[in-house]
């Protein structure tokens, strides 16, 4: 793996000498953004997936939908389908991509979007839909809309001060990039974070913004259309694991028992017939438990005993002081709007 990384090393420099000539253009208003009288958040991160983005955007939308009409934009990320389209009851995840299904089938309330044009997909919101404040999912590196809050997330065991840009790493721009966030979260820390750990991580991100710590949290049960287990019988149950999202270690490790089968997949896979079969073959009639966004792509197909264990995201510490400062941007951009 470090001689690979050597050998793509110069292809990383490439890279980010192109994207950081792309951010200088936009910083300087060579290259245009779009701004909006409306509150807008953005969740993101400088690496290629597995930060929990999906996680923190339901976080806001649970935040916010209290107070605001909430709308979120996502480009839905391999979806079969193109242009600017807004969830209804006939949405699928083939239709709006595995993520934005699944939080649209939690919060049916709020207004959701997709579009990989994210100008035309808040302007199609804003005359549509007339949201209070827009959550764009992924954006981070999408300069040609200006949002007017930015979130950046970051693994805690995949932190990105400690990783190369792309191909020889896995950022999509340079860690300076950091530097247009308005606070940064790492995320799926460990329940014991000690001070000392996470004033370590904030010395050596040494950016002057507040810094949050998350962590992971499970439901007390898995679900699936016969119904709940709990987590306590299904920890004690030999079972299959199935994942098909970036970094599936966590969700593996909470509920194995030594026992189990575990099936991997690439994130946002899309299954066959041949695999679902393979699937079934390898189960051989035990529990089948699979992640939230798997679970989207999978209820529809025959597989037996098939659930899925509920999460969500978790502040460490100070999660009042993260609240206050959403809250206040949001309502202090609508009173101006």
């Amino acid at each position: 793996m470090i001689f690979i990384r050597k050998l793509l090393f110069p292809f990383s420099l490439l890279y980010r000498c192109i994207m950081s000539i792309r951010n200088f253009l936009y910083d300087k208003g060579v290259f245009k953004s779009y701004s909006f009288n409306i509150p807008i958040i953005v969740v993101g991160n400088l690496s290629v997936g597995g930060t929990g983005k999906t996680p923190q955007t339901e976080y806001l939308i649970r935040l916010l939908s209290k107070e605001f009409k909430v709308a979120v934009l996502s480009r839905g990320y391999r979806r079969k389908t193109k242009g600017y389209i807004l969830a209804n009851s006939s949405s699928t995840a083939d239709t709006i991509g595995d993520e934005p299904f699944q939080i649209f089938q939690k919060f049916p309330q709020i207004d959701l979007a997709v579009d990989s044009d994210r100008r035309n997909g808040i302007e199609n919101l804003i005359k549509q839909n007339k949201p209070d404040v827009i959550i764009l999912d992924d954006a981070f590196q999408h300069r040609r809309v200006k949002a007017g809050f930015y979130i950046l997330l970051t693994a805690f065991d995949d932190l990105y001060y400690n990783d190369l840009v792309l191909p020889a790493g896995n950022l999509r721009e340079s860690k300076k990039g950091a530097e247009r966030a308005d606070v940064i979260i790492v995320t799926k820390c460990p329940n014991n974070l000690s001070d000392i750990a996470q004033n370590n991580i904030k010395k050596k991100i040494g950016i002057n913004r507040p810094i949050y710590f998350s962590k992971i949290g499970y439901a007390d049960s898995v679900t699936g259309r016969e119904g709940e287990i709990s987590t306590i019988e299904i920890k004690k149950t030999e079972k299959l694991l199935l994942a098909g999202i970036a970094k599936p270690k966590p969700f593996f490790e909470y509920l194995q028992t030594g026992k189990d089968v575990e099936m991997k997949f690439k994130d946002h896979h899309h299954f066959t017939d041949e695999e679902i079969e393979r699937i079934q073959t390898l189960a051989n009639n035990k529990i089948i438990v699979t992640t939230e966004k798997d679970y989207v792509r999978l209820k529809d197909k025959e597989i037996n005993k098939l659930y899925y264990l509920p999460m969500e995201s978790k502040f460490v510490l100070k999660g009042d002081d993260f609240d206050n400062q959403i809250l206040n941007y949001v309502r202090k951009s609508t009173r101006n709007s």
